[in-house]
Order: C-alpha cells, then structure tokens, then sequence
C-alpha cells in the first residue's frame, strides 16, 4: 500500500492545525466559538491574491523562485495579506463581538459570529464571483522520497513554514509576558483583572494572532489546491474538531489534533473512498466528546 497519504494528511493536517489554533485561542479567552473564524482563512486569502495581483500589475510578470511555483510578490503580498486579517478580525470584534460580549450572553455572540460568517462569505462571493482561481497554473512535477511517497517543492516549503509557525507560536505562548498573560486570562479571567493583566491588549492580540494563523493557512490552501469563496468554510468542522480533540486553550494540542483529522481524513480517501472525507472530522469529534471531552491535553475547570 503507498504511503502517499501520509504526506497528503499532514499538509492538510498542518492547515486545519493553523486553523484550530485561532479557534482554541479564541474559545478560551474570549468564551466563544468562532464561526467567521474559516472565512478569515478566505479573506486572507483573496487579499493575498489581490495584491498578488496588483504587484503583477506594477511590475509585470516575475518569475517564481525556483524549485518553487511562487515569487517574491506572493511573500510581500502574504505578510500584507496577514496585517490585513489581522485588522479585520479587529475590525469585527470592535463593531460586533465587544459590544455583545459586554451583554454576557455567550449563545449571541456565538449566532452574531454565523451571521458574521455568512455575510463574509457572500461579500466575498459577490465581489470575486464564485469561479475557484489560483496563485499559479503553474505544475509542479513531484519527486519520489521512497514507499511510494512523492512530494513537490511546495510542499516541503510549506511543511517546514508551518514547523516554523507552530514553534514561533509555542515559543510566544511560554516564554513571553504577552503569552503567560494570554494564558492567565483564559484561565481566569477575574483573577487576570485583580493582578493587573491589560484584558483588552491580551484579546486584541489575540484576535491578530487567529487572523494572522488563519491568513497563512488560506493561502497555503490557495497554493497547493485553490482559492474559492467556500474554502474556509470546509474547513470549518476540521478546524473545531481539531481544537476539541488537542483540547481548549492548548496551542500543540490543536497542532496535534489537526494532524490527526487530516492523517485521518486522507487514510479515509485511500482507504474507503472520498466521499467518506468530510464524516471523519464529525466522527472523531464525536468520539472524543464521549471519551474525553476535555481533549488530548485540555484542563478540567475547577
């Protein structure tokens, strides 16, 4: 048996896992579920390629850096892309979330978020149409690594940037006051005000961090498959089931989760057929609510 989905499980695990760590961030901090979070992933996306687009128009074609099938402006225009999902999940926490949240009423926040998450998306859909498109046409010819694994130059570009990022994050999470206050406030948020945290900086932060994360993995999306105004969308139910699983509020825990649901989900594919994919992500939420609803490294509230 090929052992090619493996490497297809962990890219997409390491999308979902990008993903996942906004949505734990975001449960544990802010107490509620995120539903606009996938169309952040789109967003950022379709500003990537907007810019993408408009350095093609100012400097004409240029050439991808090779092995790779992207260039320059596709890293210019990603880091913009970040700032700017950045700035919009800021944006839609000041006009909506913060004003319901004062409310304290967790169930409307949670409805204003899929309200939220509809509106993107047909704004999206309305603005770019729903034809899917591309960063490049460009085909990348895979390279055998043995078992029958083949990989192409973008993907090991992206695996080894999302090692990067989940380091980066972990780092940031344990070793910085920025992080130690994140971590204190979601795990008592009276306790955080008594002792002086800055709440509002911390959920600021947070909520960059989750866009900036949800940004990065749309474009890895847009990369290897396509971009379409659904894509965060699909990703929606990995993305929670893979916070679930590694458990609320732990950022490796959502890393980990994510690998898992997208090991799985692949093995799915080659193993009783595609359109078994999208159940696996249910199932396995499912099992671990009633195993262990806490998560692989979540925390019983006292």
């Amino acid at each position: 048996m090929s052992l090619q989905f493996v490497v297809d499980g962990l890219l997409a695990g390491s999308m979902i896992g990008l993903g996942a760590i906004g949505v734990t961030l975001t449960y544990s901090i802010l107490r509620f579920s995120n539903f606009a979070h996938g169309d952040f992933m789109a967003w950022g996306t379709y500003a990537t390629l907007a810019v993408v687009g408009a350095i093609g128009a100012m400097f004409g074609k240029i050439a991808p850096i090779a092995p790779l099938s992207f260039g320059w402006p596709l890293i210019v225009a990603l880091i913009l892309g970040v700032a700017l999902t950045g700035l919009l999940a800021l944006l839609l926490d000041f006009v909506l979330f913060a004003r319901l949240r004062a409310k304290g009423q967790a169930i409307i926040v949670v409805m204003a978020s899929f309200g939220a998450s509809m509106a993107l998306r047909s704004l999206l859909e309305f603005v770019f149409t729903s034809r899917p498109t591309y960063f490049s046409r460009a085909i990348q010819i895979a390279m055998p690594v043995g078992f029958g694994i083949r990989i192409t130059p973008d993907q090991i570009a992206l695996l080894l940037l999302t090692s990067v990022l989940v380091l980066g994050v972990h780092l940031l999470m344990t070793r910085t006051q920025t992080g130690r206050s994140m971590q204190a406030l979601s795990q008592n948020a009276a306790l955080a005000r008594i002792v002086g945290i800055d709440v509002a900086s911390v959920v600021r932060f947070t909520w960059i961090i989750g866009g900036a994360l949800a940004c990065i993995a749309g474009v890895m999306i847009g990369i290897l498959i396509q971009i379409r105004p659904f894509m965060g969308f699909d990703m929606l139910l990995p993305m929670f089931a893979a916070a679930i699983l590694g458990g609320i509020g732990s950022v490796p825990g959502a890393v980990l989760g994510g690998l898992i649901i997208g090991l799985a989900e692949a093995g799915a594919v080659q193993l009783i057929g595609a359109e078994w994919r999208a159940a696996v992500s249910f199932i396995i939420l499912m099992a671990v609510l009633f195993v262990r609803p806490i998560g692989l490294f979540g925390v019983r509230e006292r």
